[in-house]
């Protein structure tokens, strides 16, 4: 037989929560000079900051995680010229595990990708270490650094 009419259409129903209503972007577009020590040195990563919930201070260099919860962490160093020196995010004062890149050649960029559990009030730095230098980052617009974080549930 023949197709009966559509039926009239439901209510819609109500929104959900967006996990990822927690999440920031930082950068350093501007060529900064990082002072690096053995022990580790911060970027800072004043440009281009998007924050949703997330603070930042320290001279932008720490970013305060505002809600716990398993986070998307990825980062990104692209120096001037190739230097033996590692990379990390630091979370309350240690490093994350899966963050630190150490190479074993001289390298000019660093980039790493991991998922880990933060708590409300964790304290999160991107850190060069492992050497004692005046480190050049990429600038004219160009990221010389970049954090991002993204709250997964």
């Amino acid at each position: 037989g023949a197709t009966g009419i559509t039926g009239a259409t439901g209510i819609t129903g109500a929104t959900g929560t967006s996990l990822t209503a927690n999440s920031m972007y930082a950068s350093n577009t501007s060529g900064s000079t990082v002072l690096v020590v053995l022990g580790g040195t911060s970027v800072s990563l004043p440009n281009n900051q998007s924050l949703d919930g997330f603070t930042v201070g320290g001279g932008n260099t720490v970013f305060t995680v505002p809600v716990s919860g398993r986070y998307f962490i990825t980062y990104q160093v692209n120096a001037s010229a190739g230097l033996l020196a590692g990379t990390r995010v630091i979370n309350n004062g240690s490093a994350i595990p899966g963050s630190i890149l150490t190479p074993a050649l001289s390298a000019s960029s660093y980039n790493v990708s991991l998922i880990t559990t933060l708590v409300a009030g964790n304290q999160l730095s991107l850190q060069i270490f492992g050497l004692i230098a005046a480190v050049v980052l990429l600038g004219g617009g160009s990221v010389g650094a970049a954090l991002t974080i993204i709250r997964l549930e």
